[in-house]
């Protein structure tokens, strides 16, 4: 398992620094409901729908048409009754027949245009996902890698995943009832007038009863359903972080502290959803029963108006089929009201997600940093990933151009936090970092960022071929890398015997994250790959620490050959592969306190001399 948040992790990895925090996580808050706004949430939801305006007309044209077919069914039907009359012999069949008729085809045109008109709802929905799923990603690739050191991959994961498909869900289906509950309820009502004015009277009391009792509820239910998402969102990213980390896990036996972990997580989980669907249950049955008493009352005084010769038998059975479109709707919103309220919840967190602050802009007019020597100076650098936790202390350090720089120190040092401030994951709270005289906080990330070359301890391969992961980043994009530049590469990074041992060679699929090959060899790629970059800046954390000693010393004298007149920073715990650095940074305790060659350290006595003696005695 890996151990987030502390300082001086991978730059860029799951292990990066700083605290964890990020979005707010209702499901960390003690069981309070956060406080939402629903409007909001659906204005800017509205903002997607608006992209495809063609479309909403098709559906509102669709709906208007098809709904208006289907409520002619009970005027024709209280015709059809209106033809019979009391005793034997007296139905007028000419009229039934041709009343029934009518009713057929209204309604075979009504279930046709239902159909096209789910087809488009789910175009719409499908697009509008897509277009947000877009928003998403695009949104990750510039939030600051200190994002992705304070939340949890499943968590992040969850809001492309869960969070999307639950509003997709719910612009499919959901948007769909609600639109079609629209203009029936509002045909209804406008039929049920036409036909008995007296008899409307009773939604004067049902209908404000209805509508104070949903909107009473929903605002407190939407809270409900955002804390579910939060608590699916948390399992998520434990489950991730479980699943990752399973040969730890059995290698230290501790499954049963695990599942144990698990179980409370799971039972924060089912709580949340217990909470949302207990407060919700209750909308439908309560909604259904206020539809019911009108029901009741429609049949009361309508069996008064009828014996006061005010009403037909015929008006009053349309009446009453018009009460049931006009009452049908509304109960069914009450019930779909929790998927909806789910749905809000889940925009919620999309939202929240796309309103993170990304990484600073670049300075206007900032220049790119071009023409690279390699001249490295970091002056008087005071750095904390928390305000009142600084890891690095007034550090100096110079490096000469294609110099071996060597940053070692006990774990925790602030050895990888420097690197963080080389390629700027974070900024200094004071001092500054300078690149052949320039500061690299006026010059833009991206030529800065490309002026190095890095080697992670946390090697990253992505599914494909072992050409297209060495080839990852090549200046003139994957496709124009030519075959002998990488296998160039790969033979300096002592890959090119195992790679021509694979199945296909250079051609080989690796898996997920190169599962197919060893943890060494998947360093040896990510080192190929580093080599294959026209840089004059070479980073290398902990990068050698799965391969052996033998073929450690054979890749660093090969670098050193590769990268003769280029700027390297090697973070390396085992100082035999860095004796011959041109200078060796000792870092204890957030302080730079020695530096030197191997030679004039040892001749010091002091923190590298105790640390090399731990190591070789």
């Amino acid at each position: 398992m890996s151990d987030r948040g502390f300082p001086g992790a991978i730059p860029g990895g799951r292990n990066s620094g700083g605290p964890r925090g990020g979005l707010v996580n209702p499901a960390y808050t003690g069981g309070k409901r956060p406080k939402v706004n629903v409007v909001k949430t659906i204005r800017r939801l509205w903002r997607y729908l608006a992209s495809y305006r063609a479309l909403i007309v098709a559906i509102i044209l669709l709906t208007m048409l098809s709904n208006c077919l289907a409520l002619l069914g009970p005027l024709l039907s209280g015709r059809a009754i209106d033809a019979i009359e009391p005793g034997a012999g007296k139905v007028n069949f000419e009229r039934v027949f041709y009343y029934c008729s009518w009713m057929a085809l209204f309604y075979c045109i009504c279930s046709v245009l239902n159909y096209f008109l789910s087809v488009q709802m789910i175009t719409l929905s499908q697009r509008t996902a897509r277009l947000m799923r877009k928003d998403i990603f695009d949104k990750l690739m510039a939030l600051p890698v200190s994002f992705f050191d304070s939340h949890q991959t499943g968590d992040i994961i969850s809001h492309i995943s869960y969070d999307i498909d639950t509003v997709n869900t719910s612009l499919a289906n959901d948007l769909l009832q609600i639109c079609t509950a629209t203009v029936t309820v509002l045909g209804s009502l406008f039929m049920m007038l036409s036909i008995s004015p007296m008899l409307g009277l009773v939604f004067l009391v049902t209908v404000p009863a209805a509508s104070f009792f949903i909107k009473s509820r929903a605002g407190k239910i939407h809270g409900f359903f955002r804390l579910r998402s939060a608590a699916l969102g948390a399992l998520n990213g434990f489950v991730e972080e479980i699943v990752s980390g399973q040969k730890t896990i059995k290698a230290y036996h501790q499954e049963e502290t695990i599942i144990a972990r698990f179980d409370k997580n799971n039972d924060k989980a089912c709580t949340a959803y217990y909470d949302a669907d207990y407060h919700s249950s209750s909308l439908g049955p309560s909604v259904n029963f206020i539809n019911n008493l009108s029901l009741s009352m429609i049949s009361v005084f309508g069996a008064i108006l009828y014996l006061a010769g005010r009403i037909t038998l015929g008006n009053m059975s349309s009446f009453i089929l018009y009460s049931r479109k006009f009452s049908g709707p509304i109960n069914e919103a009450a019930n779909i009201l929790s998927e909806i309220q789910s749905a809000a919840a889940a925009a919620d967190r999309i939202f929240d997600l796309l309103d993170q602050p990304p990484e600073p802009a670049d300075l206007p007019a900032a220049p790119e940093l071009g023409d690279v020597k390699g001249d490295v100076e970091l002056s008087r650098i005071n750095f904390g990933y928390l305000p009142d936790k600084p890891v690095l202390k007034d550090v100096n350090l110079m490096a000469e151009p294609g110099a071996l720089v060597a940053i070692v120190g006990h774990t925790g040092a602030g050895k990888t936090t420097i690197i963080n401030l080389l390629m700027r994951f974070y900024d200094p709270q004071t001092g500054s970092i300078t690149i052949d005289g320039k500061r690299i906080d006026g010059v833009t990330r991206k030529s800065l960022r490309l002026a190095f070359a890095m080697v992670l301890q946390e090697s990253w391969l992505f599914n494909g071929t072992v050409f297209e992961n060495i080839a990852y980043g090549y200046k003139g994009g994957t496709e124009n890398a030519a075959m002998e530049e990488v296998v160039s590469a790969a033979k300096a990074a002592q890959a090119h015997s195992f790679i021509t041992q694979l199945p296909e060679g250079y051609h080989t699929i690796l898996s997920e994250n190169g599962v197919n090959i060893s943890q060494g060899q998947k360093q040896l790629l990510t080192i190929a790959r580093a080599m294959l970059l026209d840089v004059r800046m070479l980073i290398l954390d902990e990068a050698t620490s799965n391969v052996d000693t033998r073929t450690e010393i054979r890749i660093q004298k090969a670098m050193r050959r590769l990268m003769k007149n280029k700027t390297c920073f090697v973070i390396a715990h085992r100082l035999s592969t860095i004796q011959n650095a041109d200078l060796i940074l000792v870092m204890h305790e957030g302080n730079l306190v020695e530096q030197g060659t191997h030679q004039s350290l040892l001749e010091k006595n002091g923190v590298y001399a105790g640390l090399y003696r731990s190591q070789f005695g």
